[in-house]
């Protein structure tokens, strides 16, 4: 079977471009806002900071699949669990499935559909049995397996789709903590400060001074010790942008982009004016344009820079979001 395209209609762009200065203060509002949401038992599924691992295993019905399945699948692999009560082999593999998916620390949700409770889910899926196992990744479905297959095998699988999900559409899944299970409300509480706040501030003040090399430098260090920071890497790649259109000539990269449309380099080094001048629709489709009309080592080298891209605006971005379903269909 091959990969199906399913519609992300809905998104609203609600974000515009991160400034490197406020990177630290919304990280750091994400940070609680989750916490509070967490302690309040809000929502039925994953949402945008850190979750409890309950959150990464949901139940889900039609009307809530665009929600819960087609759009988080945009921050993280959404595997979806066609089950029934009645079905004995679904009483082996789902309790597998959710220990797994909890096993796999935010880089994976699983989904759970009750065949019997919706039965157009299941003729959508064109599925002839169960248990069926689906994945979704950047609002792409893929056919994983049927049936009840060995622990190993099924981690491989799972293994693969991770993989699938980081590198080709820099997808990495969401923040879990495990200390968010029915925390007290800390809606008052007081962030404290972190092992890299001092470098974190040197890097924004050494942007707001002009200072890319050292704003660039500061960023990586923080990243050597923790390669996780979601902090420097935001900021790291903004910083990095900068240094690349600081001695570009705008008429001179957009008229070469406008005489070659099908040259890698003339589109990414338009895309990045795009987006420093606040265009990101255009950067971003610009991109996709090109990954359409190339191949090899052109089509890679223009995905990766979108991949980047991404990271400059931020994985909560719905435009992001909306690119990443765009990408995912050319390249499928």
């Amino acid at each position: 079977m091959q990969p199906r395209n399913m519609s992300m209609s809905g998104v609203v762009d609600l974000a515009a471009v991160k400034a490197a200065g406020e990177a630290k203060a919304k990280a750091e509002q994400a940070r609680a806002e989750s916490a509070r949401q967490a302690a309040q038992g809000g929502g039925t599924g994953p949402a945008a900071g850190a979750v409890p691992p309950s959150a990464l295993v949901i139940d889900v019905d039609e009307a809530g699949f665009e929600r819960d399945v087609l759009q988080l699948s945009a921050e993280v692999p959404v595997v979806l669990d066609f089950w029934a009560e009645w079905c004995e082999p679904c009483k082996q593999l789902s309790p597998l499935l959710e220990r797994l998916t909890v096993e796999a620390n935010g880089r994976l949700v699983l989904a759970k559909v009750d065949v019997d409770a919706n039965q157009t889910l299941m003729q959508q899926f064109g599925i002839q049995g169960i248990p069926a196992v689906f994945a979704v990744v950047a609002g792409q479905v893929l056919p994983l397996f049927q049936g009840v297959a060995p622990e190993q095998q099924i981690r491989e699988t799972l293994a693969q789709l991770v993989q699938v999900a980081e590198e080709r559409f820099g997808i990495i899944g969401i923040e879990v903590d495990p200390n968010a299970e029915g925390a007290a409300p800390a809606a008052e509480a007081e962030i404290p400060a972190g092992p890299h706040d001092a470098l974190l501030e040197a890097a924004v003040a050494a942007l707001d001074a002009g200072d890319l090399g050292g704003a660039v430098q500061a960023y990586k260090n923080v990243l050597s010790d923790d390669p996780a920071n979601s902090e420097a890497k935001l900021g790291l790649a903004q910083a990095e942008l900068l240094v690349r259109v600081q001695d570009m000539n705008p008429q001179a990269v957009r008229t070469a982009a406008a005489e070659n449309p099908r040259d890698p380099a003339a589109q990414i080094a338009a895309a990045d004016l795009d987006l420093v001048g606040g265009h990101v629709e255009d950067a971003f489709g610009r991109l996709v344009d090109t990954v359409r009309v190339t191949f090899g080592d052109d089509r890679d080298a223009v995905r990766l820079r979108l991949l980047e891209l991404f990271e400059v605006i931020g994985a909560d971005d719905p435009r992001v979001s909306a690119a990443r379903t765009a990408l995912a269909r050319v390249l499928f």
